[in-house]
């Protein structure tokens, strides 16, 4: 069957239309997919699972039990001993000979318990897989794994012992085929294979693929779920409608109940469930999303380091916007009043390349002053700086010795501050999903703080960089290495280790106050409001 596909895919404005093709089988599907029968609790269920084995083991019906556990597996089996029914468990306990055990769950009145999700891509061929026989054969013939690997195979080879091997395969292979052709008629006859699923899961995958372990190639085959009223598929969903008609019809355990409309809902049931599980791992991937993006930032700034690049305009940059910003925030776009004030906002830069007094007050006072105090503090920083550079040496060894402490110091800052990030990063993640109770969404608050959170981490890093590019102190005969970065490690700047601070951001100003750029109207009237001037475009 063809048609057109439901998906449209624009791109650069050309619309592109998927064509689905269904395939056929091979040959038509004749298996019975009986509806599932409902039983009042467990042990009715399993008795009459052990019944319904039973009566296809008399007959020579193979069966193969799907059950969503290895316990309920041993359990089943328990009481099949019980019975006398001989019968082959298959679960993690015997993995390695899982595709055998499989293979061979079509013969003639064999049993097989299984978990759902076991053996899939093994052919379950009626009256015995050959293939499987004929390998058995020559392991009692004491050839090795390899060997029997190779007479399996079709590569061209000289070896005497693999073409032996491959001959007796060949021979065993013919003989293991007339017999299940004869034995496979029986088991065509007496309906193919049966499938018994012990319990619903969750996924519809995984109970279709077990159905379709039966009627392969246009066999014939039969399958049935057994559930019971303690199924968890059925205690979480439409339970207590049909346990309440249980005991209206006074309905006994033993007494199940056969109707089309209840597979029908079981399998609503299992849509809800997919559907809420869909909706879960959406959701983990919004989340994993917002740490990807970041992720993505800081390996691309510390590949730039491990690569070797030129750090020297970055570092720049980023002693001019730590002391733009520094001088922004502390007057907060006022002008300077007074010497004590003035003092206590370059107070940052004491130790790093401004000593106290050096800056007047009278000097940067009025409407442009904090603009003057910027450009004078950054040209003072660059000059501070271009004399360190000079200190390893005023040759191109001495600028190269530079360039490689600016790496080194990136690199370990950006791993310290990244490691704090994810961890609270995840705490935040693990208390996010209360924001709900308070009508916020809780992936929009976790994107936003998360925002909030990273600017912070990057002007963190940016003024520790600049810090220790400033304090540091390196030996002639001390090498400069790039290494990874342990958790809680501090660079040897000298002194005691400064603990980080939390960058705290400015309030946002309102509409209607003044602008903390501080700029005035034309006419020198009145400062401009922030809506405005900076806020227009907010």
């Amino acid at each position: 069957m063809t048609g057109t596909a439901v998906t449209e895919a624009e791109e650069f404005g050309t619309i592109y239309k998927l064509d689905i093709i269904e395939i056929p089988t091979n040959k038509p599907v004749i298996r019975i997919d009986n509806p599932d029968v409902v039983y009042k609790n467990e042990a009715g269920k399993n008795r009459a699972i052990i019944q319904q084995i039973v009566d296809c083991h008399a007959k020579g019906q193979p069966v193969l039990v799907g059950t969503v556990s290895i316990e309920k597996s041993e359990y089943l089996s328990k009481l099949l001993k019980m019975k006398g029914v001989p019968h082959t468990v298959l679960n993690a306990k015997y993995h390695e000979k899982e595709a055998e055990i499989v293979a061979q769950a079509g013969k003639l009145g064999a049993v097989t318990i299984a978990t759902n999700m076991a053996g899939r891509g093994t052919d379950i061929v009626l009256g015995g897989n050959a293939e499987f026989l004929a390998r058995q054969d020559l392991r009692r013939a004491e050839y090795s794994d390899g060997i029997i690997a190779e007479a399996t195979g079709y590569a061209e080879t000289d070896d005497k012992e693999i073409l032996a091997a491959r001959e007796l395969y060949a021979k065993k292979l013919k003989e293991h085929m007339d017999e299940i052709s004869i034995e496979a008629k029986k088991v065509r006859a007496v309906g193919g294979l049966f499938i018994l699923g012990t319990e619903r899961h969750e996924s519809r995958r995984i109970d279709n693929q077990l159905r379709g372990r039966a009627g392969r190639q246009g066999d014939p085959g039969e399958s049935r779920f057994y559930l019971s009223m303690t199924d968890d598929i059925m205690r979480l969903f439409g339970s207590e409608r049909i346990m309440g008609m249980m005991e209206t019809l006074k309905i006994d355990e033993d007494t199940p109940i056969d109707a089309k409309i209840l597979s029908n809902s079981i399998e609503q049931a299992q849509k809800t469930v997919e559907s809420r599980n869909f909706q879960t791992r959406k959701s983990v991937l919004e989340y994993d999303d917002v740490m990807n993006k970041q992720r993505e930032i800081i390996y691309g700034e510390r590949r730039k380091v491990l690569d070797g690049e030129d750090l020297q305009e970055q570092i720049l940059n980023m002693i001019r916007e730590f002391v733009q910003g520094t001088i922004l925030s502390g007057l907060n776009g006022a002008p300077v009043e007074s010497q004590e004030q003035l003092d206590e906002v370059l107070s940052p830069f004491e130790k790093l390349f401004l000593p106290r007094g050096t800056f007047r007050a009278e000097d940067y006072q009025g409407r442009s002053g904090s603009e003057k105090l910027q450009a004078a503090a950054v040209e003072r920083a660059e000059q501070v700086y271009a004399r360190r550079e000079k200190e390893f040496g005023p040759d191109v060894n001495g600028a190269a010795m530079m360039r490689e402490l600016e790496r080194v110091v990136m690199l370990r800052v950006v791993d310290e501050y990244w490691m704090d990030h994810i961890d609270a990063m995840a705490e935040l993640k693990r208390g996010i999903g209360l924001r709900g109770y308070g009508a916020t969404k809780p992936i929009d608050a976790y994107k936003q703080e998360g925002f909030d959170m990273f600017e912070a981490m990057v002007a963190g890093i940016r003024e520790e960089t600049v810090r220790r590019l400033f304090i540091m102190r390196l030996r002639r005969e001390q090498p400069i290495e790039r290494k990874a970065v342990a958790k809680n490690a501090v660079a040897n700047v000298g002194g005691e280790p400064v603990k980080k601070k939390p960058v705290k951001k400015a309030p946002k100003p309102g509409r209607n106050d003044p602008c903390p750029c501080g700029k005035m109207k034309a006419d020198g009237s009145r400062r401009l409001k922030y809506k405005e001037c900076c806020g227009r475009n907010a």
